[in-house]
């Protein structure tokens, strides 16, 4: 197989598991058994790798709590901000292009009496920052806006977002699962107030995340999620997953030695070969400010499930892996322009720090030959040729 879905989720670096197989094997014990030893010993694993997380996105250990994914984050922070700031208001901004975990929550609080305002964004995936500093109101308890698009890549110029916030007095959550591992991220250089990651997306283990929640003097108020014992600071109860948060703090470690530029110079070969050898292929939001590893195509009047079959030794994806099951077109595309036909004529292909230029070159081969072979047999494609179709 070539890999080309590392958006939905990465290889485990094999250091990443050497690091986790003790507490798998011999460091097995609950962390919250400070009774005993080996109780100790894996309470003191977490707070290294906490200390890790905290030192790589230059910010306090304090400010890091551990979560099973970005998607429990998520849900997380929008319900708990909307159950405890409804004396201030009931109102949250987001964008029609967020992920699915953002969009499902806010349509979920709007039943409960939330008022969700869903930034539109033009043809290259932006939002209009004019328009985001004209929807806050005094109501505004939370804007929520994502630091990379997971289908397109697009980056969102975060520190104007939070810059404005902080002006207004909003706070400001940031979904920042795409952009770990893929730029350099420091919470330094961005004010955010709370933000999201998870490890799978930067070669560490599935079902492990952490939340960002800055220390003010005015303190951040979150509901809990789940609630049980006090794990962290009782803002999210359950037994500790010691290997898989170990695991994580190796791998956000190894962020470091990611070479950006690289994987930029392969993804832009890799679309400018596809453009130059297959007729009728756009790349969305090309001209965009875009994440390093990613690429969204629409291969016109070929359909990205009949490719992906005649493809079936490369793994890329139609859109984000959490809706891959829906018989809808991205909302992603849609909402920047592209009408239903392009939106499910369009994959998505994402590298990572293992892709290589020959699996480039492989797949750009196998693509060749896929759609030139649906196009051959395409009434639709026949049509278009003779003029007859847009």
């Amino acid at each position: 197989m070539i890999y080309l879905d590392n958006n939905a989720t990465s290889r485990l670096d094999e250091r990443v598991l050497d690091r986790m197989l003790p507490y798998l094997r011999e460091d097995y014990a609950n962390a919250s058994s400070l009774q005993h030893k080996m109780g100790r010993h894996a309470n003191q694993a977490i707070e290294e790798a906490r200390n890790t997380i905290a030192k790589v996105l230059q910010t306090q250990p304090k400010e890091i709590f551990f979560t099973s994914s970005a998607t429990e984050s998520i849900n997380m922070v929008l319900r708990g901000v909307f159950e405890r700031y409804q004396s201030k208001g009931k109102h949250i901004i987001t964008c029609q292009t967020e992920h699915k975990a953002t969009l499902t929550t806010c349509e979920y609080l709007e039943k409960k009496g939330a008022k969700v305002t869903y930034l539109p964004v033009n043809k290259s995936g932006a939002i209009d920052l004019d328009e985001l500093k004209n929807r806050i109101t005094a109501q505004t308890i939370l804007v929520s806006l994502m630091s990379v698009n997971n289908e397109t890549g697009v980056i969102h110029p975060i520190k104007e977002i939070a810059e404005i916030c902080q002006a207004k007095d909003v706070l400001f959550f940031c979904d920042s699962t795409q952009s770990i591992g893929k730029q350099a991220f420091d919470l330094t250089t961005y004010p955010i107030d709370i933000c999201c990651l998870s490890a799978h997306k930067f070669h560490g283990p599935k079902g492990i995340g952490a939340l960002f929640v800055r220390r003010k003097t005015k303190p951040i108020q979150i509901a809990p999620l789940i609630t049980g014992g006090n794990q962290e600071q009782a803002l999210r109860g359950g037994t500790y997953n010691v290997p898989s948060i170990v695991g994580m703090g190796t791998a956000i470690l190894h962020t470091k030695e990611v070479d950006y530029t690289a994987i930029r110079q392969l993804r832009d070969y890799f679309e400018d070969r596809i453009q130059h050898e297959i007729e009728e292929t756009i790349v969305n939001a090309q001209e965009a400010h875009r994440i390093c590893n990613t690429s969204n195509i629409t291969f016109r009047h070929v359909r990205a499930n009949e490719i992906m079959t005649k493809i079936s030794d490369i793994a890329v994806s139609s859109g984000s892996a959490c809706v891959s099951g829906s018989r809808d077109s991205s909302h992603v595309l849609k909402a920047m322009g592209l009408t239903d036909e392009d939106a499910f004529c369009s994959l998505r292909f994402s590298l990572s720090k293992y892709s290589t230029a020959q699996e480039i070159d492989q797949t750009v081969e196998a693509l060749k030959t896929a759609v030139s072979t649906i196009r051959q047999h395409s009434p639709i494609w026949q049509m278009y040729k003779k003029g007859l179709l847009g």
